[in-house]
């Protein structure tokens, strides 16, 4: 018996109306996409086997795709679906939105499933409870979800690509960033714990405009969505017709980057320009996938914290040192050299100065812009003469100057401030073009609580709200530090 034949007689027997009634039924059927499933499921397989396969380096956990007429925007959604095939996805949340009903917020399917010529798509009700419990402007209301392309386009390629998970059918009303703030914020919440999920976002691109003109403006939105800033991509898009799903798309972002998502990679693009056989006003598709990187052991992470020897960590002072000396007493850039290959790598540093105890100048890069000896310099000169809390440090001061360097990893975005570590990472916050960060010591050195340290970075240092780092309203990245000195 055929794999089609096998799918088909199963979804019958569980589609049966005696076993379950509270079955919505497809309303698109033989108009976007065809009715005969036979037919349909052959067409969606089609496309599946000839999109080109990718090469995606982690774990897909969310994709973008389109919900045109299949035979418009078929063969671009297949891209996305096509390497999630065989991956054992259990549970997928379908983030569309409404083209039809005006509400402020985010309806939720609660049937007991939708039936589409492939069978039945059974909803996920354990998900469906914890998501209509956490937020208000997130609420069960099926209108939403009548002659819904944005939605029903997509599940066919779901049923044919990932066999028969259980969903979340989600539509966003009016899309505002605050609504794709709370959708995401409470999908990552809802998944953070849960295995083998997908987060689907639908939406097209452009609309009617020349295929020439549409591709120019969807490889500019692609690149955006590249850069995974969900805030900056809602602002460059809103208003500007080039996503209809835009806050689907940045919802399911702000989730992914949430889930550990680190990149956003582009699968496929075109417009229906193929299937219409009209260049003068087209739609625009796109495909892509968001990737999360295989997480870091901590035993790897505790190896990274202790990098340097003895005798590197000498030289390393001694460059800061002879640098202060130079600049203070002559103006001058001091010249250094260094036959370690370890302190020519590019990394982050920080060079603190203290006098008597006290904080007297500190200054330096997280992320890492030049070789490490050369920023250890560079960073000794900007403490001494550029901090703009003191004044510069002066010729009668240099002996009573301690000098204490600081050797950072690499910056790790983070999504819950349980994994903060007092006194062994540093934290950076930020929100757009805020930002702040405390080195590791800082928390030793106050005594604070994660409470105190916290809001600190992100009020004082940061001037964001206080508890942004609680709401979600900033990205958090931690990092450790190879602390040393005099």
């Amino acid at each position: 018996m055929s794999k089609f034949f096998v799918l088909i007689l199963f979804s019958s027997l569980i589609s049966n109306p005696a076993i379950c009634e509270n079955i919505k039924e497809a309303d698109l059927s033989g108009t976007w996409y065809l009715a005969d499933s036979r037919k349909l499921y052959k067409k969606i397989n089609s496309y599946l086997r000839s999109a080109k396969a990718q090469n995606i380096e982690g774990e897909t956990i969310a994709i973008i795709s389109p919900h045109a007429g299949i035979i418009f925007s078929g063969e671009v959604a297949a891209h996305s679906f096509e390497p999630l095939r065989d991956k054992g996805i259990k549970t997928v949340v379908l983030v569309g939105f409404s083209h039809r009903k005006d509400y402020d917020g985010i309806a939720v399917f609660d049937k007991d499933g939708i039936r589409t010529p492939l069978g039945v798509l059974y909803s996920d009700k354990v998900l469906v409870k914890k998501i209509t419990s956490a937020h208000k402007k997130i609420f069960t209301y099926l209108p939403a979800f009548s002659q819904e392309n944005s939605l029903e386009l997509i599940l066919p390629f779901i049923q044919v690509a990932l066999g028969n998970p259980k969903v979340l059918l989600l539509a966003i009303g009016r899309q505002s960033l605050e609504n794709c703030r709370i959708l995401g914020e409470t999908l990552y919440q809802i998944l953070k714990n849960k295995d083998n999920f997908l987060i689907i976002a639908s939406t097209d691109m452009s609309h009617y405009l020349s295929d020439f003109e549409a591709r120019k403006i969807d490889s500019k939105t692609a690149e955006a969505i590249t850069q995974m800033q969900p805030k900056e991509l809602f602002l460059r898009c809103y208003g500007k017709k080039r996503m209809c799903g835009l806050a689907a798309v940045v919802s399911t972002m702000i989730a992914a980057k949430k889930l550990g998502a680190k990149k956003a990679q582009i699968l496929k693009m075109d417009t229906s320009a193929k299937g219409s056989g009209d260049k003068g006003r087209v739609v625009g598709y796109l495909s892509a996938a968001f990737i999360r990187e295989k997480p870091i052991k901590e035993k790897e992470r505790v190896k990274m914290r202790e990098f340097l020897t003895p005798k590197q960590k000498k030289e390393l002072l001694k460059i800061a040192r002879d640098t202060i000396n130079s600049y203070v007493k002559q103006k001058k850039v001091l010249d250094v050299e260094t036959n370690d290959p370890i302190l020519k790598e590019i990394m982050g540093v920080f060079v603190t100065l203290r006098k008597d105890g006290q904080l007297r100048g500190c200054i330096g890069n997280i992320i890492g812009r030049e070789p490490l000896y050369l920023g250890v310099r560079n960073m000794a000169i900007a403490a001494a003469a550029q901090d703009p809390r003191f004044s510069p440090v002066r010729f009668h001061e240099l002996k009573d100057i301690e000098i204490e360097v600081s050797v950072l990893t690499p910056l790790r975005e983070i999504f819950d401030p349980d994994e903060i570590i007092l006194g062994t990472h540093g934290v950076l916050v930020r929100d757009g073009f805020r930002s702040g960060v405390y080195l590791p010591q800082v928390a030793t050195e106050t005594g604070w609580s994660k409470e105190e340290f916290m809001n600190s970075l992100c009020g004082q240092k940061a001037h964001m709200e206080v508890d942004a780092w609680k709401t979600g309203k900033c990205e958090i990245h931690v990092f450790t530090a190879e602390v040393f000195g005099e």
